[in-house]
């Protein structure tokens, strides 16, 4: 990298210390990653990362042939881990084009740094996710029929099925993600077009670039229509987790007939997608030598987000627990004592601890400004984030209306897989594009060093 693109300690703690930097000095720090041969560590976490897409795959193949009834489903608790992920993954998958197009409306400039891998994580997150109502389908052969379709047996999707709005929402979320996230790469692929020495590389990004030539008409439609679809993003982001949450306020069952939960579901994914945000920026900055663009003030805000986030979290959880016991009914008195003294309570208690009580820790400058501090926090939220996915159904289910039916959820080895594997998947995913595709949008970091040098 060049000598400019260091951190100036002399400046006002800038959004990016390349703000000094040119256009082809900013082009050549987020390039020349791609133009370079991999390194070892990149080498070490891919064969790492492949055993686990392995494993998903055996699994996926083992639960096609055997059914679900390898999973520690039994005839109360129905759902397990596979809806429990398809919930975290989701909200994970919401999060990046609800950061991207929320800030771009908020015209935040440190949104620059962070969009294009925050909108990466979206897609592969979306597509693990779609993955999992799928298989706990029990005859995923039949998955189609969610989808309406001309046929001689005039079968029409049950609409009144939660089944059938998660379809919805994941087809039209994941293909407006491909979308917003292309439209913003499009002048990047002509960068990478116009600097490739490769005759492959030329064509697939010219073919990709769409004829970009960076006219004043082709910048203005791109503003236009990146603006445009950011405005319709937000409000179906919302709608998708909203969705989500539906699927269990709908029931009639002891603590999911509850009206918080569409709107503490989209907070809790926005709570989990920065965490993750933050993990993935730590490692892309580590490993691209980003430190000029991926700066500390970033991961400082990320910081106070998640802060703020961790206390609604809290005041929701308190919420629930308060309606429980003030609306008398016994069964919800019951469920609620059951979440802090029942079968899963260890767990429970770890959930409150990752989510609520852990990041208090950031309240102090300090620790938002220290990595591993930020690092280790970020993965207990993720890991408090999945543990209330899983205690949303196991709780509810282990210990509804009927005592005789009161049951508990058994792991498995199957289940383990489908909690674990897609993560090496997702890694995977995450480690190949971070070689074809610009991590850092070169666009966005030109405009920001320019705004930042005039200011």
């Amino acid at each position: 990298m060049s000598a400019v693109l260091e951190p100036n300690a002399a400046a006002p703690a800038p959004w990016v210390s390349a703000y000094r930097a040119s256009d082809v000095e900013i082009t050549q720090a987020v390039t020349a990653p791609l133009f370079a041969r991999p390194g070892k560590f990149w080498w070490i976490a891919l064969l790492v990362s492949a055993p686990f897409v392995a494993w998903l795959v055996a699994a996926l193949v083992w639960v096609f042939y055997e059914g679900i009834g390898v999973w520690g489903v039994n005839s109360t608790v129905v759902w397990g881990v596979a809806i429990a992920d398809y919930v975290w993954w989701i909200g994970i998958g919401n999060a990046g084009t609800l950061i991207s197009a929320m800030l771009l409306l908020t015209r935040q400039r440190w949104r620059a740094s962070i969009n294009r891998f925050a909108e990466a994580m979206t897609l592969f997150a979306v597509a693990i996710a779609g993955l999992m109502p799928i298989v706990h389908l029990g005859r995923p052969i039949y998955a189609y029929w969610l989808a309406p379709y001309p046929n001689t047996m005039s079968l029409w999707p049950q609409w009144r099925s939660a089944l059938v709005w998660d379809f919805w929402a994941i087809i039209s979320y994941l293909l407006f993600s491909i979308l917003f996230w292309y439209v913003s790469l499009i002048p990047d692929l002509a960068t990478m077009r116009d600097r490739t020495t490769s005759r492959t590389g030329q064509l697939l990004y010219g073919a990709f670039a769409l004829g970009w030539s960076g006219s004043v008409r082709h910048w203005r439609a791109l503003r236009i229509l990146h603006t445009t679809m950011a405005a319709l993003g937000v409000p179906l982001v919302c709608s998708v987790h909203s969705i989500v949450g539906l699927d269990f306020a709908a029931s009639l069952m002891p603590g999911w007939q509850e009206s918080i939960f569409p709107p503490y579901f989209v907070v809790g994914a926005m709570y989990s997608g920065f965490a993750m945000v933050v993990v993935l920026a730590l490692a892309i900055r580590w490993g691209f030598g980003l430190q000029a663009i991926i700066t500390g003030r970033h991961f400082d805000v990320i910081g106070r987000v998640l802060l703020m986030s961790s206390i609604v979290m809290g005041y929701s959880y308190a919420t629930e627990w308060f309606m429980g016991w003030y609306g008398g009914a016994r069964s919800d008195r019951s469920l609620v004592a059951f979440e802090f003294t029942g079968t899963y309570a260890p767990l429970f208690w770890a959930l409150l601890s990752c989510n609520v009580i852990l990041p208090q820790a950031l309240w102090f400058p300090r620790v938002r400004r220290s990595f591993a501090a930020l690092f280790a926090i970020a993965i207990a939220i993720n890991v408090g984030m999945w543990l209330e996915r899983i205690l949303i159904v196991w709780n509810t289910l282990s210990h509804g209306y009927m005592p005789s039916l009161w049951r508990v959820f058994h792991f498995t080895i199957w289940d383990l897989a489908f909690v674990i594997a897609p993560l090496g998947f997702f890694a995977f995913l995450f480690l190949i594009f971070v070689r074809l595709i610009p991590a850092v949008s070169m666009f966005d970091m030109r405009e920001l060093a320019h705004r930042e040098n005039v200011a």
